[in-house]
């Protein structure tokens, strides 16, 4: 952020029509600011992306195997081995489904829980010293967009972006 004559900061100026992106390639670009923020503080914990992901998840529900494999777009034989992984070190268990015999459910442990909400909490400052760039409304404007998205691409996908964990 510059400043004005004695401290006083000021918003960075509003880009000349040549130095806006098109849609894509700013969405893009950003994308890879972000993916760096989140690979740092990833490897702060000694995790990988999917890793990171992995645990992102959990935080919010206890899915199966198989909706594990959805959320993060990977097949299921690569699930198991993430959370092989992952119970290894003690960040996740595996439990069996209330409602279904079959299924296990995967849940974050406390140690699990611990790190994903101090990752968490510096990914977020990150992502909010980023976005203090921008004045609120921008910001709020921003949030409203991306929100609108995600949750028509997760719709799509047949998930629920803000269904939480529930008993099975």
């Amino acid at each position: 952020m510059t400043t004005q004559t004695g401290g006083a900061p000021r918003a960075p100026r509003a880009p000349r029509a040549r130095e806006q992106l098109s849609a894509v390639d700013g969405l893009a670009q950003l994308s890879f600011v972000i993916q760096g923020l989140l690979e740092r503080r990833a490897a702060e914990h000694d995790l990988s992306i999917i890793q990171t992901r992995l645990l992102g998840v959990l935080r919010d529900r206890k899915p199966t195997m198989n909706e594990l494999a959805r959320f993060l777009g990977v097949d299921k034989s690569s699930v198991t081995g993430l959370v092989d992984r992952a119970e290894r070190r003690g960040l996740v268990t595996r439990v069996p489904s209330a409602t279904d015999r079959r299924a296990v459910l995967v849940c974050l442990t406390d140690d699990g829980r611990f790190l994903v909400s101090q990752a968490a909490a510096r990914f977020e400052a990150d992502v909010s010293a980023l976005l203090s760039r921008l004045p609120p409304r921008e910001r709020e404007t921003l949030s409203r967009i991306v929100s609108r998205l995600l949750v028509a691409h997760a719709a799509d996908q047949g998930t629920d972006l803000f269904a939480t964990a529930t008993a099975r």
